[in-house]
């Protein structure tokens, strides 16, 4: 990578880039960051998607072949100092790649459009961390798509991109569809609505899992609304075998994910 090194943090590039780390600029800019080299690896597979990458001489280093895809797809490469890395990243310790993405997610009828078979729904979950490897596992699981309805966190939140660990790339993605709204889209697919809550009347080995299905999975510090809870065909909770008092978000969806993933494997 040729040309000189990015040091000035106050510069107008490095500034547009770094008012991505708020929520605001994101929707307004249209725009978000990708931080680390499996989420630019990921974003760098999607045409279109990677508008521009910044990149330590060390990460160029490490990471050469991510540097030769950028420019071979035209994709802007900015050398950036330490400093101006610092600047971009949101982490401890930055790993020296910082791209700039154009944002990923479908309405939700597309995110729909075929014959979904398994989709997660993250209803009043605020936690970045937790939505972002909600993501990672409905992705590993086979899911057709995540919602993130209107009450949960940003998934461009950065902490959220890297948690999902370039699943946010791999499957589609809505954001900001009201609950009512997208369960009823979903029972119009003709998918079984599941909330996962530790009060649910049944437990995973009592349903049948082996139909089409929307898991609902809402807020670990207090659970899902009455509202949402009335909303679904039933609410399911994940047995606890040993002393544990409960799974946190994260673990407990991919448990659910993963039952429903298998059951229609098998079935």
């Amino acid at each position: 990578m040729g040309g000189s090194e990015l040091t000035n943090v106050r510069s107008p590039r490095v500034k547009a880039a770094r008012r991505l780390t708020k929520r605001a600029f994101r929707d307004q800019d249209r725009k978000f960051l990708a931080e680390g080299p499996q989420a630019v690896r990921e974003a760098l597979k999607l045409d279109g998607v990677t508008l521009e990458l910044f990149s330590t001489a060390e990460a160029e280093l490490r990471h050469p072949e991510l540097i030769s895809e950028a420019a071979l797809k035209g994709i802007p490469v900015h050398r950036a100092s330490g400093e101006v890395m610092s600047e971009l990243s949101q982490t401890v310790t930055p790993q020296g790649l910082v791209a700039v993405c154009g944002l990923v997610h479908v309405p939700l009828e597309k995110a729909l459009a075929g014959v979904p078979c398994l989709v997660a729904v993250l209803a009043h979950v605020r936690d970045p961390g937790n939505a972002g490897t909600v993501m990672r596992a409905a992705d590993a699981a086979g899911a057709d798509s995540v919602v993130f309805t209107d009450a949960s966190v940003d998934p461009y939140n950065g902490k959220c991109v890297r948690a999902s660990a370039g699943s946010l790339f791999h499957l589609p993605v809505t954001i900001g569809a009201p609950v009512g709204a997208a369960v009823r889209q979903l029972k119009e697919r003709g998918l079984r609505v599941l909330a996962a809550d530790g009060a649910g009347k049944h437990t995973l080995d009592d349903v049948d899992l082996s139909g089409p299905t929307a898991w609902i999975f809402g807020n670990e510090a207090w659970g899902l609304p009455e509202e949402i809870l009335a909303e679904a065909d039933d609410v399911v909770r994940v047995p606890i075998y040993g002393q544990a008092e409960s799974l946190n978000l994260a673990t407990a969806a991919a448990v659910c994910l993963y039952s429903s993933a298998r059951a229609q494997r098998v079935s």
